[in-house]
């Protein structure tokens, strides 16, 4: 790239990145002084983690258990003999370390010798006997790469213990059941447009805030075009809204773009991130999910058909349920459930029991804080130390889902110890179901013969030289007859009638839990009943048969009009979506160490409308996007920085920034190169069950970089497209309702080297070229295609200096590229107005 491009059209492409920072920098009121920047480096850092939630709750779950079932027996308060001198029961005494000295550098796990200790690289190996699964080990790094958050904290050597109070915990705010408030009455009567927005002005009012300007018709198509189908207008969507006199010109966009197809595609990929979408497992054995696409579609049209939330909730807790009085479950409810197959899995687990566990605690977890905002999963070891939750409720919850059998269709071998079967969907075709389940029928028999055999044959070779001829005799004849059945399945699996194949879950032996006292399968307690969290007791609940698993009826649970906590997470997620953060920040954590909401009457205001308008997710965008609240400029308010300067009143429209999936789809749409159709089926699926790795190798540049949405690129954990990964797209092992997002160096230098987006820009020059020879004209249609907007006549005039100047190097196709490649790599084309 030429450094013309970065001298003379740099600095005015990035001067909107500087004007933000600037604007970030007024709104922090940040004074940085020596002093002051002393007192900052002065602070350690695990103090700083300590304050983060997510670091907490990544503590709660994935350290502190594995401390106290392998550590606490040497290297706590209650050790009879404390080895080393140091304690890891609570953070002062980690910090401390041992006679040897301290044992974790907070930020900085290459130079702490606790991972070097639980590596066995060392002398000192620890724990002694046995090494932790890499999985285990990798987390310790995570979370001395956090700080080391760690909530515990000593009296006298013994860690402080709480016992839950469940009457006090239903006082919290999220589990009160919502009330319905009148809309406030405001000074200013003019100014709402709704309901809505007499709620945010009360509020402003209340801190005597003023609200910037209203956005303008160019500021406000681009943002309802992203934000509701996460494309650009085209020139012709511009022209038509800003030439249209009528009043309800606005709303007219907004019904059709929520008609738009590409609404499920742009809102199905948020519920993507909150259901850990993923066509591999992960972990230790990354095997593909060949048939995860299809939850992935059943998402998109579920959120284009704006099917009831509470309907798509019961369908991905219980759809294989759903069927009852003799009506099959359909397709899509069997598809449904693969919200709780597609997790990652510790499939190199040999002890069935522990990979059970582990794959229940996955689905506790995903199911807890995708629908109600909570960190039920955190009470697996011991009672919840925030929540009013405790261990027992965890059991109730697991007692539901060990009585379920999850189908997610990874094969058997290559250290995978815990294979699967799919779900059969058959579609109309009643003849062809028949027959599929007449097959079914013989390859399950067939296995089951096969395994008994296995079985008897591994109890006469543990025989060995004491087997007599009778049984070795049986020996042989139980191989001939074990290879004659292995290639009787593999006949039968090849003549299998065509099927199409889903991942998700199904009753299976339906039994309650014990509680596992510190999570340990062998110190087993009392047996918990299958049910729900106590302290939502008031929420109607159907008891449990004797037969049944028990996800039917936590479906309803979830889905009750009285529960205080589905409703308005949901709306929660989507006020997130819409202006940049929710009225609740943590929009996963609604309990105790969750933030509190900025409007809490207006969070159950829309809690409760949308439950009466049918848990409509189409009806809540729409009375939130048609509010004057949302129709507001981003443009500061000097005034109003000192006493909200992170906008959380919502005195203006906060900038958002393109997702990953949006600005990929952006540059596509811009350059006229999207294909905006549907993809059918997945690559991963053509590839087959491989190790993610290879499949990756195995997917063609044009598989992996295909010109459909990004919604549609293989996305296999670990091993994410490399736009993905460069601007914060999801982390499919996770539930992520709010993603990170970070400004890196290697995004600016994607953006300039990148074969994509040169690809792109030189799509664009072609464009522009196609519809004029005037330089002028094309840097005018340049800006409308890349911003929305028109350009400036300084704007033009710099540009056509710019294209003058690189002339001397480039042809004219090559001049139009390198400019249109400033304008697709600048902060403008990033960023939300």
């Amino acid at each position: 790239m030429p450094l013309v491009f970065i001298l003379v059209f740099g600095n005015f492409f990035f001067s909107d990145l500087i004007r933000r920072i600037a604007e970030m920098n007024q709104r922090s009121n940040i004074t940085m002084t020596l002093t002051g920047a002393l007192i900052v480096a002065s602070i350690g850092q695990a103090t700083a983690a300590d304050a983060n939630p997510k670091g907490i709750e990544f503590f709660e779950k994935n350290i502190r258990p594995v401390l106290a079932n392998n550590c606490y027996q040497c290297h706590s308060a209650d050790a009879r003999n404390l080895k080393g001198g140091l304690f890891l029961d609570s953070k002062q005494g980690i910090l401390n370390g041992g006679d040897s000295g301290p044992v974790i550098v907070p930020g900085n796990p290459s130079e702490s010798r606790l991972i070097e200790a639980i590596h066995h690289n060392g002398k000192l190996k620890m724990p002694p006997k046995r090494k932790l699964p890499d999985r285990v080990i990798a987390n310790f790094s995570i979370w001395i790469s956090m700080g080391a958050p760690d909530p515990r904290v000593a009296n006298g050597g013994n860690p402080v213990k709480r016992e839950i109070d469940l009457e006090e915990g239903r006082k919290f705010w999220s589990f009160i059941p919502p009330t319905k408030n009148q809309a406030p009455t405001v000074k200013n009567a003019a100014w709402p447009r709704g309901e809505i927005d007499q709620f945010v002005r009360a509020k402003l009012e209340e801190n005597n805030l003023t609200t910037t300007r209203d956005a303008t018709r160019r500021e406000l198509i681009r943002r309802i075009h992203f934000d509701l189908t996460g494309l650009p207008p085209t020139p012709g969507e511009i022209s038509k809204f800003l030439n249209d006199p009528s009043e309800d010109a606005f709303e007219k966009v907004v019904d059709r773009l929520l008609r738009s197809p590409h609404f499920g595609e742009h809102w199905g990929r948020h519920w993507l991130d909150v259901a850990r979408y993923s066509e591999s497992n992960g972990m230790e054995r990354n095997y593909t999910y060949p048939h995860a696409w299809r939850y992935r579609d059943y998402v998109i049209r579920s959120f284009n058909r704006d099917k009831p939330f509470k309907q798509f909730i019961r369908e991905q807790i219980a759809g294989d349920l759903l069927g009852r009085d003799k009506r099959k479950p359909t397709d899509d409810e069997l598809i449904a459930t693969g919200f709780l197959a597609l997790g990652p899995k510790p499939l190199n687990q040999g002890n069935k029991a522990l990979f059970k566990l582990d794959v229940v605690d996955e689905q506790i977890d995903a199911t807890t804080r995708a629908f109600l905002g909570l960190t039920v999963s955190c009470a697996r070891c011991h009672d919840h130390k925030f929540d009013p939750i405790p261990t027992k409720d965890y059991y109730a919850m697991a007692g539901i889902f060990r009585s379920t059998d999850a189908h997610y269709g990874t094969i058997n071998g290559q250290g995978n110890r815990q294979p699967s079967r799919l779900l059969t969907i058959v579609g109309s075709d009643k003849n062809r179901a028949q027959k599929i389940r007449n097959h079914e029928f013989k390859l399950e028999q067939e296995n089951a013969k096969l395994l008994l055999m296995q079985e008897e044959n591994r109890e006469l070779r543990a025989l060995k030289k004491k087997a007599n001829a009778n049984q070795k005799a049986r020996m042989r004849r139980l191989n001939r007859d074990i290879k004659a059945a292995r290639a009787n399945i593999k006949n039968l699996e090849e003549q299998a009638p065509a099927a199409n194949f889903a991942m998700g879950v199904k009753d299976g032996r339906v039994a309650d839990a014990r509680v596992l006292v510190r999570g340990e399968i062998r110190n087993q307690g009392p047996i918990v009943k299958r049910g729900f969290l106590q302290v939502l007791d008031h929420v109607k609940a159907y008891p449990i048969g004797s037969r049944a698993s028990g996800r039917m009826q936590l479906a309803s649970w979830l889905t009750q009009p009285d529960n205080p906590l589905t409703a308005r997470v949901m709306v929660n997620r989507v006020w997130h979506h819409l202006f940049g953060a929710g009225i609740v920040r943590t929009v996963d954590n609604f309990g105790a160490t969750g933030e509190r909401p900025s409007h809490p009457e207006l969070l159950d205001h829309l809690a409760m409308k949308f439950v009466e308008n049918n848990w409509s997710v189409k009806s809540i965008i729409r009375e939130i996007v048609l509010s004057r609240s949302y129709q507001l400029s981003s443009e500061m308010v000097e005034a109003n920085l000192k006493d909200d300067p992170n906008n959380r009143l919502l005195w203006r429209m906060n900038h958002k920034r393109l997702s990953a999936e949006s600005l990929r789809d952006a540059m596509l749409a811009t350059s006229g190169r999207l294909n905006p159709q549907p993809a059918v089926g997945s690559e991963i699926t053509k590839i087959g069950d491989v190790i993610a790795a290879r499949a990756m190798r195995q997917l063609s540049q044009g598989q992996r970089n295909t010109n459909r949405r990004s919604v549609y690129l293989p996305i296999m954990r670990n091993s994410l497209p490399e736009m993905m990964r460069i601007f914060d797209a999801a982390e499919p092992s996770l539930i992520v309702g709010k993603r990170n997002e970070t400004t890196v160096p290697t995004q600016a230098l994607y953006l300039m080297n990148s074969p994509f987006v040169s690809g792109q820009a030189v799509a664009m020059a072609r464009r522009i070229m196609n519809r004029t020879e005037q330089p002028a004209e094309g840097i005018r249609l340049a800006y409308e295609l890349a911003f929305a907007r028109a350009a400036t006549d300084d704007e033009v005039s710099k540009a056509q200096i710019f294209l003058s100047e690189v002339s001397e190097e480039k042809d004219t196709p090559g001049q139009w590229a390198i400019f249109c490649q400033a304008l697709l790599a600048s902060a403008e084309f990033r960023y939300i107005n």
